[in-house]
């Protein structure tokens, strides 16, 4: 997994993440708003640390989505395509030193 800090200013993020296919985020949460731009990928997977069904997730490259904060629900995405997944994504932090996606390792 790679990730880049593009921007920072004050409670707000903006991060580029890839993941090779097969590669998986950190087990995380997701306490702050945030949107989302598929860059590259066909597909990604989240899976629940809590034992309920994955989510697959077919993209298109350009595709924007608004997501609402997800704590304190443990999860990860899993590139599942044949492609690079890579994202930017804007979080609107509520304070400006919060991880944007706590790890729950």
């Amino acid at each position: 997994m790679e990730n880049e800090i593009l921007h920072k200013r004050g409670t707000t993020l903006v991060r580029r993440m890839r993941l090779a296919p097969g590669e998986a985020m950190p087990w995380h949460r997701d306490p702050f708003h945030r949107v989302t731009v598929v860059l590259s990928g066909d597909s990604i997977e989240i899976e629940y640390r809590d034992g309920r069904p994955n989510l697959r997730i077919e993209l298109t490259p350009g595709q924007v989505d608004w997501d609402e904060p997800s704590s304190p629900v443990v999860h990860r995405a899993v590139n599942r395509g044949k492609q690079v997944y890579e994202e930017v994504t804007v979080f609107f932090l509520d304070r400006p030193d919060a991880p944007p996606q706590p790890r729950e390792d």
